[in-house]
């Protein structure tokens, strides 16, 4: 019987992917949304999270550099909008 490396079974280096969940919120993430409330929709009917579990997973994302290694426009563009909402606080 062979034993996992101790991080992981890529190797120690190497972070697990990201889930099918993550991957799902980058993919909300990518569209546009046409009207008010249609992306709320969206994620409870897809994702069936609340929008603020949403905006609280997406926000982690942000800061995860498997998210930015597996969609670096997306990640980086709200890493911008982000920041700049703090600015203005």
């Amino acid at each position: 019987m062979t034993a996992l490396p101790p991080n992981g079974p890529d190797g120690p280096d190497e972070p697990a992917p990201l889930s099918d969940r993550d991957r799902a919120v980058l993919a909300v993430e990518r569209q546009s949304w046409a009207g008010p409330g249609a992306k709320e929709r969206a994620i409870r009917e897809r994702l069936g999270i609340s929008p603020t579990r949403y905006y609280q997973l997406l926000n982690a994302l942000l800061d995860d550099r498997r998210a930015l290694a597996e969609d670096p426009v997306t990640v980086n563009r709200l890493r911008r909008v982000r920041e700049a909402r703090r600015g203005r606080r």
